[in-house]
């Protein structure tokens, strides 16, 4: 399935067209986002390399401060939910919350897979993060894309009133399907 992301309106991106999320999830293989940027790439903070990345041996904290994709996880009703975010060069981080923004600690989780795909007109991370959500789980999508200029659009499925804010309840707004089998 491929959802679009929303440019948040108080913050919007000059080198960037669109920002989409393709998802997959099986039986076999697990949960994938294939993260998709429409625009000038060439004016946007990533890498100019393309293919599997080398994935950092350990998490990095403050990586939503440059260009970084990120999913939030919960399940229907629950307070609870766990942040991933990812970042083009292959650094990563995984945070485990009890309630809307009230961090419980970091996790080592580390990605199974990061891979990258870079042309003039777009860009594509696709990231397999090794975890298996229940059918029913609720789903944040969001990007943070930062441009040469300093420029930075914050894209999500839904935004709140005010400012961005990736962690409100509102940006849960995907219930994941059963998977598809393989």
């Amino acid at each position: 399935m491929r959802r679009n992301l929303i440019c948040h309106p108080d913050a919007p991106a000059k080198a960037v067209r669109a920002v989409a999320v393709e998802i997959t999830l099986s039986f076999d293989d697990g949960f994938a986002l294939r993260y998709l940027v429409e625009g000038r790439i060439d004016e946007l903070v990533v890498p100019k390399g393309e293919g599997e990345l080398v994935i950092a041996d350990s998490a990095t904290d403050g990586l939503w401060q440059s260009t970084c994709f990120e999913v939030f996880l919960t399940e229907e009703g629950q307070p609870d939910y766990t942040e991933f975010n990812y970042s083009p060069d292959g650094r990563w981080a995984c945070y485990q919350f009890d309630d809307y923004r009230s961090l419980l600690r970091s996790d080592e989780l580390a990605p199974w897979e990061i891979s990258a795909e870079r042309g003039e007109q777009s860009y594509a991370l696709r990231i397999e993060p090794g975890i298996f959500p229940d059918m029913g789980a609720k789903l944040a999508l969001s990007a943070v894309i930062e441009e040469l200029d300093g420029t930075k659009s914050y894209w999500a499925l839904a935004h709140p009133p005010g400012k961005p804010d990736f962690h409100h309840p509102d940006c849960f707004a995907l219930t994941l399907g059963a998977p598809d089998a393989a």
